[in-house]
């Protein structure tokens, strides 16, 4: 399929997400120097209702004073659905995240709100959409939900699982019962695979279990997710080192770019490299984890 809309755009290397709430100034401050690869400002959960309008001001006057972080940022928004949802979006498009993330989306209908409500807005075409996938219906409607990214105009860049609001949905208790849980995070995985859009494990709400949150990490490398969504900066190092590329991995795949890159097997579909037979296929893979690491 054509990929026509925003996540054709250069990939991002989102090992480490971590949310942080609005209304937080001394975290917001500190954000810039911390080593995730993206931060989510909060709207949402982490806000108290009636600390909501408040927590959007605060958001807007920071930026205005600071200007915006010096990574990657995301917005996360109240649901549209909501008293908040539509101010905030506003809100959002005139801040000029890289995206806004928009809560339990429970189908393509969702995104499609979004979009129009960022046209009516004037947003910029730059500013993408992510999406958390936390309840049944969207998990049933997933695949739907992911090939919004290649529609013309397109904003959808990123799927975001949202376990805590899952397990609820669902009465499945987390941790302990993630492995029940495991082929639903698979069905998301494959529709973010499919639509070629990224995709971000949950959250591990014990920040001072090391060993269980390193083991989830570990797991959802596994699984295929990019990276993980953070609750505290303790968990960046851990994340970073789960779903960043190890230095083995990255030398293989430079001795496939440069086996490939040799005269003698130019135009050659397999070659044989320490006894083993690599084909082009896996010289896509190398590719594209050098460029996912920096390396070109």
């Amino acid at each position: 399929m054509k990929k026509t809309g925003i996540h054709h755009r250069q990939k991002q290397t989102r090992r480490s997400v971590l949310y942080i709430p609005a209304n937080n100034e001394r975290a917001m401050e500190k954000a810039t120097g911390l080593d995730c690869d993206t931060i989510i400002v909060d709207l949402e959960d982490s806000i108290a209702p009636d600390e909501k309008p408040a927590a959007r001001n605060a958001l807007e006057d920071r930026l205005s004073r600071t200007g915006p972080p010096g990574k990657e940022w995301i917005i996360r928004i109240n649901a549209l659905s909501s008293k908040w949802g539509h101010d905030d979006i506003v809100e959002a498009a005139r801040l000029r995240p890289d995206a806004i993330l928009l809560p339990k989306v429970n189908g393509a209908a969702d995104i499609d709100q979004a979009e129009a409500a960022l046209r009516d807005v004037g947003a910029e075409p730059a500013i993408g959409l992510w999406a958390m996938i936390e309840t049944p219906r969207g998990i049933a409607n997933v695949l739907t939900t992911a090939d919004t990214a290649h529609r013309p105009g397109g904003r959808l860049d990123c799927l975001v699982i949202g376990s805590n609001d899952l397990s609820k949905e669902t009465d499945i208790p987390l941790p302990d019962g993630r492995q029940f849980m495991t082929p639903w995070l698979m069905q998301v995985v494959l529709a973010a695979k499919a639509a070629g859009v990224d995709v971000l494990d949950g959250v591990y709400n014990d920040f001072h279990d090391e060993a269980g949150f390193l083991a989830e990490c570990a797991e959802g490398h596994l699984m295929g997710f990019d990276g993980k969504t953070l609750i505290h900066p303790s968990q960046i190092g851990g994340a970073n080192e789960a779903f960043g590329a190890g230095k083995d991995a990255l030398a293989q795949a430079k001795a496939i770019v440069e086996a490939f890159s040799l005269p003698e097997n130019a135009g050659k579909g397999v070659i044989k490299i320490d006894g083993r037979m690599v084909e082009r296929l896996h010289l896509e893979q190398a590719e594209a984890l050098l460029a996912k690491a920096g390396i070109r």
